[in-house]
């Protein structure tokens, strides 16, 4: 009986982390916002910790310049569309640890759809995350998941969770956020801020 109390409590304890969470993301986030992201990673917070959340600075994430959107063409550049990938929701979250440091989790949800000359399979879509501040650069992470868009189908979603980042305490008040379409090594020159 006991366990089963100490098992209620670690949950209700769980869930008070994750509404507090649930407002960490900025305004445009859509569905995809920071509980939807912990649910999916699996993480659990504790109130104290969420505490601590709301006073960690935790930047907007900048689109990189070209990264919102690949299409491929048939027949080259002149051909019509045959698919397309476009950045959807995206999402932070910012925990400051005791250290003085940030812990940074990043979401990315990204839509493959067909064009015209397209055809349903598997579609790469390559997702490009670098946290930074200035040219220090803290995590430069390229992932590429597979959108499979079935016969019948038009679009599909796919997302990618890429945590365990961590801003040391002297870049805890200045570090940058950028998310692209893919690989790394793109020159930004300009970029669209997203929440």
């Amino acid at each position: 009986m006991r366990n089963g109390l100490s098992r209620k409590a670690g949950w209700a304890l769980a869930a008070l982390g994750l509404s507090a969470l649930a407002g960490c993301g900025a305004p445009g986030e859509g569905g995809f916002g920071m509980s939807d992201m912990l649910l999916t990673a699996g993480t659990r917070q504790a109130p104290a910790q969420a505490a601590e959340i709301r006073d960690v600075y935790c930047p907007t994430i900048d689109v990189v310049d070209g990264g919102a959107a690949l299409q491929v063409r048939g027949g080259g550049e002149e051909g019509s569309i045959r698919s397309q990938v476009t950045l959807g929701d995206i999402a932070r979250e910012c925990i400051g640890q005791p250290d003085g440091s940030t812990l940074v989790k990043i979401g990315v949800e990204a839509r493959a759809l067909l064009g015209v000359g397209g055809s349903a399979g598997r579609y790469d879509v390559p997702v490009h995350i670098v946290v930074k501040d200035g040219s220090t650069v803290f995590a430069d992470r390229s992932r590429r998941v597979a959108a499979v868009i079935p016969a019948g189908q038009t679009q599909t979603t796919v997302s990618v969770i890429e945590d365990g980042i961590v801003v040391p305490p002297s870049y805890a008040n200045s570090f940058e956020i950028e998310v692209g379409l893919g690989g790394g090594g793109r020159a930004a020159p300009s970029r669209r801020r997203r929440g």
